[in-house]
């Protein structure tokens, strides 16, 4: 029965559309449900992914693992924003595996990622691959926000996945924090209590290191041990057989190393003497007296061996072996070995007297026959001689007088059938029809084919023409008695061809062809390009790839992302199934780049090569404010403005056409792009109407044109000249000297007119002042001004006897002088009045003011005491007295202040006031004087008193007229004239009178007062 069992990381396809032939097939595996391919999700959503199993054909319950990228395990991630459920229908026998991703995140370490879901049960086995791509709130639209974070990080290379927990078991504790560092792990005190759990070894809770295996299998009379391993290597160990304990029936011999052991059990009689063992002895093997018994119990260190050396049918059964911790059991089936004569005996003619030699072979070398001589059994003598070795039955006859027949005992042999070989073979599974078989590539094909025949066949596969003889490896067969086996590991595409299965047998022949057929996903689509590109938009197109997998290509699957970027957009969720796509949402004047992936039933390709990186660019907008400027016999000045949206394409230049009224037949007017605003167009028909377009082009293309509302005649038009003077130039036009002077003064009139400038009446000299004339305006302009530039210039536009005149007064202008006659007129107290006059040169424009500065004579620092001062006086007030002061003053005007100041010709001198010191000396006296006090001992007090006197007087305080010294119970203080004397935890004895006594060189003053101290008792009292 062909089984196709999942090895790979690739999606069991669920529907197949068939070969050529309109066949259709649906592969399928353990999955009932399989988990969406592609799971899109917003950031910080939740998202629940599902898949469910039928059980209903499997012995054993299945297991899942849930993987991400090729091996980590998420089982050992669950926690707060990874859950897993599972849940059981027992009527439809369905098992519900589900995992729940709580608030998805954004990033390398989001939840975005390749993932894997894989079922497991006995031999059994099958895999779904979904990715689960986290997006933000605008996903899906590319508005440009460069993802700054994402392009400060370096570019993620192609390494596998590790598992920072096996990481941190392996690692020395001095490397936790490295390894928590470096794989984004903050919760350092949580990753010591999960580690610490994770490497406490559990507990056995059982008896066994190692079982016995469920089901054991012999030959009859073959050997057979049955093996298993104890916790404990003192522990007692029973074996029974269908509930019986297995002993010895007579009298054991015990085996060991030193030398044998004679052992009856209790209660019968010893041969060689009565030994009671009680003891347990390790590696020791029990026998019978004289032949081994069929059951060896044998022991080594933990390991403990039931071995029975000759299997027969009575020996089938349970067998169990207990411990006083629990019991192990494993049943044994004995197989009986069909008796088969593989040699007959062979007629013989020998001559008289010679000797005859009769052979025959058997398929069991344990067995052996009778021979007989005309239907009675022939005995061994002198004569006749019966040898068995192995399989081989021979007896040698000596001096043959008389036929001799030779058959086997019947009820032990038979001789083999003639059954010619047949294959039966099973259509059912991935057959898609008698002899196809299709196979996803990466998966495991078992093909179990049943042979029947006698003798048994012999099976021969063959790939084409190749014969497969190989036991191991990828590709491989198993032949056993009634059944081969063809296996595929892993299948490939290389594997798709038609088998040959020959069975072969002396009674004949049996063939059967089949063919492979390996699907997979598809090749990558080719030649992915850019035909065109719009404003935000851009068509693309691609070739199918060149091997669709096996199976029909469903559709494609396509992505975009920025130029140097590693962010990729999906542009469609749903499968496309033409090879153009127009993409939009895209950005103008920024570099894309676009891959596509094909699809088939079996998944999706790998990407294909990267297109080119294009630009979205769009044609700019038409010119607008097309207007007719000039029109004359044969030509017309066209002008424009830009256009409104230009683009990232940029703007290259115009096109201009024009063409004749009715007719449809455009001429361009320029052989090159024209790159200003403006063009004449000549060469016209005079008298003709003619309508004017005009194009701007850039790389993307010629915009929409931009046309005249009606049509222009081509004909010579008369206006009279007028000058349009400028607004700032209808007053003073005021420049300072040095400055570049540059009027531009529009007029009209048609004919051209003729253009003159004069300057105070008299004709501008045009090697001192520039002019240039056109058409529209006239330009006077002076590179470096002076003030000998200053005047009234007039400007004359004259169409023969019509003219029109314009006059402009310029002023240039310069700093000032400085002023005259600076002196200084009266001082009075700490006060100075000043006086001057203008300045002879006031730099062809109004004084605005005047600053004033003041410097001593003692440091010559000037400080400046007015700004702006309008008058041509002043006064300087707050003068320091005994200093006498010099004065300057600069004059300014709409230039700046003058480059010299006018200096004062005399000084200002503030005389010093005398005064008469006054005696402020007195003797001491106090006005404060001390209080009398009591206080209780124990308690620091304080007595003050007040004095003045000049010079300061000195203070000395006094006990009892006893000068206080150095003590440092006392503290004297003198802050102002205010003293005091603290007195800190007096006792009794400091009770008395103190004084306080101020001396100086005019006399002194006495104060006293009385201290008494009462006790703590008579206070309580």
């Amino acid at each position: 029965m062909p089984e196709a069992a999942d090895a790979g990381e690739l999606p069991t396809a669920e529907e197949d559309s068939g070969d050529e032939e309109g066949q259709g097939t649906e592969l399928t595996g353990l999955f009932v449900e399989r988990p969406q391919e592609n799971v899109v999700i917003i950031a910080g959503a939740d998202v629940v992914i599902t898949a469910k199993v039928d059980s209903t054909t499997l012995t054993r319950k299945p297991t899942v693992k849930w993987l991400k990228g090729k091996w980590l395990d998420l089982a050992s991630k669950a926690g707060k924003h990874l859950q897993f459920k599972e849940t059981y229908d027992r009527e439809t026998k369905i098992y519900t595996y589900e995992m729940k991703v709580i608030k998805a995140k954004v990033g390398a370490a989001g939840a975005a990622g390749a993932y894997r879901c894989e079922v497991t049960s006995k031999d059994k086995f099958d895999s779904a691959s979904f990715e689960i791509t986290v997006e933000g709130n605008d996903a899906g639209e590319d508005d440009g926000n460069l993802d700054f974070s994402a392009l400060l990080k370096r570019p993620e290379d192609d390494k596998p996945v590790i598992d920072v927990w096996e990481l941190l078991k392996s690692a020395h504790p001095s490397e936790y924090e490295k390894i928590a560092f470096e794989y984004g792990i903050t919760d350092l005190r949580g990753m010591l209590k999960r580690l610490k759990k994770m490497k406490a070894e559990p507990k056995p809770s059982e008896a066994f290191l190692k079982r016995m295996e469920s089901c054991y299998s012999v030959e009859k009379g073959k050997k057979i041990v049955l093996t298993c391993e104890v916790f404990d290597p003192n522990v007692q160990v029973k074996w029974l057989k269908n509930g019986q304990e297995i002993k010895g029936s007579a009298k054991f011999r015990l085996v060991s190393d030193q030398r044998p052991y004679l052992c009856e059990r209790r209660g019968e009689d010893s041969v060689d003497g009565t030994v009671h063992m009680d003891r347990f002895f390790e590696d020791i093997e029990i026998f019978k007296d004289t032949n081994p018994a069929k059951y060896r119990i044998k022991k080594d260190g933990r390991k403990h061996m039931l071995i029975i050396l000759e299997a027969g049918l009575e020996d089938i059964g349970m067998y169990h072996c207990w411990t006083n911790g629990g019991h192990t059991k494993g049943e044994l089936e004995v197989e009986e070995k069909e008796l088969l004569v593989l040699q007959d005996i062979a007629d013989l003619t020998v001559k008289a007297t010679d000797q005859a030699i009769f052979k025959c072979e058997v398929s069991d070398e344990k067995v052996t026959g009778k021979w007989f001589k005309d239907g009675v059994e022939v005995l061994p003598d002198e004569r006749h001689k019966m040898t068995h070795i192995g399989r081989v039955c021979c007896a040698p006859f000596q001096k043959m007088f008389e036929p001799v027949h030779c058959r086997v005992n019947l009820h032990r042999f038979r001789h083999p059938s003639s059954d010619p070989p047949k294959i039966h073979l099973d259509t059912t599974g991935n057959m898609v029809s008698q002899n196809t078989i299709i196979v996803v590539a990466g998966n495991k094909l078992r093909l179990d084919v049943e042979i029947t025949g006698e003798p048994a066949p012999t099976v021969v596969w063959s790939k084409g023409e190749e014969v497969i003889t190989a036991t191991e490896g990828r590709v491989r067969v198993d032949n056993r008695k009634t059944l081969s086996s063809f296996v595929i590991e892993g299948a490939e595409r290389e594997d798709e061809a038609n088998y040959t299965i020959c069975v072969t047998n002396p009674a004949g022949e049996d063939k059967a062809k089949l063919f492979v057929k390996i699907v997979d996903v598809p090749d990558p689509p080719q030649n992915v390009k850019c035909l065109s590109v719009g404003e935000d938009s851009s068509s693309m197109v691609w070739e199918p790839p060149a091997f669709d997998g096996g199976a029909p290509l469903k559709g494609y699957l396509m992505e975009r992302k920025k130029k140097g970027s590693s962010r990729w957009t999906k542009l469609n969720f749903d499968v496309y199934e033409a090879t153009t796509y127009e993409a939009k949402r895209m950005i103008e004047g920024v570099y894309y780049e676009m891959r596509v992936f094909a699809i088939n039933s079996i998944g999706m390709s790998q990407p294909s090569i990267t297109s080119k990186p294009f630009m979205p660019l769009a044609p700019t907008s038409e010119p607008t404010r097309l207007l007719v400027h000039d029109v004359t016999d044969g030509t017309c000045t066209l002008k424009w403005m830009a256009p409104e949206r230009i683009g990232a394409g940029g703007l290259d230049g115009y096109i201009i056409e024009y063409c004749k009224e009715g007719e449809t037949e455009w001429v361009v007017a320029n052989k090159e792009l024209c790159e200003r605003q403006g063009y004449v167009v000549r060469g016209l028909p005079v008298g003709e109407k003619i309508n004017f377009r005009v194009f701007a082009k850039n790389l993307a293309g010629v915009s929409p044109p931009a046309t005249l509302a009606q049509p222009v005649t081509v004909r010579e038009i008369v206006d009279l000249p007028k000058i349009r003077l400028p607004r700032d130039l209808r007053t003073k036009y005021i420049r300072k000297v040095g400055d570049k002077i540059n009027l531009v003064i529009p007029f009209q009139g048609k004919p051209r007119p003729v253009v003159k400038w004069y300057k105070d009446g008299a004709p501008v000299d045009e090697k001192i002042v520039g002019v240039r004339n056109s058409t529209v305006d006239s330009i006077l302009f002076i590179r470096s001004a002076e003030r000998d530039h200053s005047g009234k210039y007039e400007l004359v536009v004259q169409i023969e006897n019509m003219e029109d005149r314009a006059t402009i007064d310029l002023r240039v202008v310069e700093r000032p002088g400085p002023p005259t006659k600076v002196k200084v007129t009266e001082v009075w107290g700490f006060n100075a009045a000043l006086e001057w006059e203008a300045p002879k040169d006031d730099g062809n424009c109004e004084i605005t003011g005047y600053t004033i500065q003041k410097a001593d004579k003692k440091t010559m620092e000037w400080y400046t005491i007015y700004e702006h001062n309008r008058r041509p006086s002043c006064t300087s007030s707050d003068l320091i007295m005994g200093n006498e002061y010099m004065f300057r003053v600069y004059s300014e005007n709409l230039v700046g202040p003058s480059e010299e100041p006018g200096q004062s010709k005399n000084t200002a001198v503030i005389g010093k006031t005398e005064f008469k010191e006054k005696d402020v000396s007195c003797i001491p006296t106090f006005t404060q004087p001390l209080l009398d006090r009591s206080v209780v001992a124990g308690y620091s007090t304080a007595m003050s008193c007040s004095v003045k006197g000049f010079p300061k007087p000195k203070i000395v305080w006094m006990k009892n007229k006893m000068i206080l010294g150095g003590d440092p119970k006392y503290i004297m203080l003198n802050n102002q004239g205010v003293l005091t004397l603290n007195i800190r935890k007096p006792s009794t004895f400091d009770g008395g009178r103190y004084s306080c006594m101020a001396v100086n060189d005019l006399g002194q003053a006495l104060v006293e007062c009385k201290l008494e101290i009462r006790s703590k008792a008579d206070e309580n009292c």
